[in-house]
């Protein structure tokens, strides 16, 4: 896909005047219903002044297309609507003995129209619209000449009590919160989320001078990443925690339970160097991946520290019970990283719809599973003289 993207970037090229963007149905729905842009991150810029934002939205999109790995960096078309703009005049329409109101009815009612009544055809029904034909509507020419009659009877045409004027007007207006802002929104490749948004920003405030009360908030997947980060700063600790608490109740032994979590840093190495030979970024599903692999490890673990204490609660010596339990407990820790590994190996090799979110989940459960049964048959069995139990001598 991303060298199908890749190829139509090439041959289409940047068209003068047409902004490109390069998404995916769901994914485009998805990026729309999150921030209102479509494209997967966006940089919101508040500010009061509809000009001076779109300048500073300018500066920030040329910056941004600096920056490693950003590709179809594009403004929010704000302006560029043809508009007419009547604009009264109060003391003329008071030497008329007009009023504002009497003046923008008969406007609205030429041009754009009025309803005067309903047409019914069976249970069908319609609505009468009554405007200027188009020839008294089409041109600022024949709008200046529209009539309106005064309270005395007298016909003043429009361009007696208003000047009309063509400009080119807002094209939308966008508020977050009742502030103004303007959306710049890009699209990153070849790199993550987290770390292109660390050096645009770092970009932004080298190269962008925004005046006070001017600022940026970063949203889209950067957003959603950010909120997934903070929900697994406080699950992840917690649900070790009650792992650790566990752990301690199965085994009454502190020091077997912090063995048995040793487990963790060992698969941690072999995940996060799966997802560098593999190219992937550290996402909230790698993060998942992560959590599901510390739960696989710690049982590993616990299997073969049960089985340890077993033998040396039998009157084994330690270093050989430890040995003992790393050759007897092979088959059941292999079993388990193998079937593991089996089932996950679809996920691993999928490049359909979905692969984006399987992928690294299945890297790093599947890479972390190598490190840590590898590691937990060496290191463990190593260590198990510093955290052992003692058993009891009998007289």
């Amino acid at each position: 896909q991303e060298a199908m993207v890749e190829h139509i970037r090439d041959a289409i090229g940047e068209p003068p005047g047409v902004i490109v963007n390069y998404t995916q149905p769901i994914e485009m729905s998805v990026d729309e219903l999150l921030e209102g842009v479509q494209a997967e991150l966006a940089v919101k810029l508040f500010g009061e002044d509809l000009d001076l934002l779109l300048e500073k939205a300018n500066e920030i999109a040329a910056t941004l297309g600096e920056v490693e790995g950003a590709r179809d960096v594009q403004v929010d078309q704000v302006t560029g609507s043809p508009q007419l703009l009547i604009r009264i005049n109060r003391g003329a329409a008071a030497r008329y003995n007009l009023n504002v109101g009497d003046i923008q009815r008969v406007i609205q009612a030429g041009i754009g129209g009025a309803d005067s009544g309903l047409i019914f055809e069976g249970i069908r029904r319609y609505e009468i619209l009554v405007r200027y034909p188009e020839a008294y509507r089409s041109t600022p020419e024949s709008i200046s000449e529209t009539i309106i009659r005064s309270p005395d009877g007298a016909l003043v045409p429009l361009d007696e009590v208003a000047t009309i004027e063509e400009i080119v007007g807002p094209r939308q207006i966008t508020r977050e919160r009742s502030q103004r802002f303007i959306a710049i929104q890009c699209n990153v490749t070849g790199r993550d989320i987290g770390s292109f948004v660390v050096d645009a920003e770092k970009a932004i405030t080298d190269e962008v001078d925004l005046p006070a009360g001017y600022l940026t908030t970063w949203g889209g997947a950067y957003k959603l990443q950010q909120e997934a980060n903070k929900r697994f700063a406080l699950v992840i600790p917690i649900t070790l925690l009650l792992i650790l608490l566990m752990i301690y109740a199965a085994l009454a032994s502190f020091p077997n339970s912090l063995l048995i979590l040793l487990n963790i840093p060992l698969a941690l190495v072999g995940g996060i160097v799966a997802l560098w030979l593999s190219g992937e970024n550290l996402s909230v599903p790698a993060t998942v991946g992560f959590i599901a692999l510390f739960g696989i490890a710690l049982g590993n673990g616990l299997v073969l520290i049960t089985y340890t204490n077993q033998l040396v609660r039998e009157g084994i010596e330690i270093n050989q019970a430890s040995i003992e339990a790393a050759c007897r407990r092979l088959r059941p820790v292999l079993m388990t990283a193998i079937t593991t590994g089996l089932g996950l190996l679809p996920l691993l090799l999928a490049s359909g719809t979905g692969s984006e979110v399987q992928k690294p989940l299945a890297v790093v459960v599947i890479g972390g599973l190598i490190s840590s049964t590898l590691l937990t048959l060496l290191v463990m069995p190593a260590f198990y003289k510093w955290f052992a139990i003692r058993p009891q001598k009998t007289s």
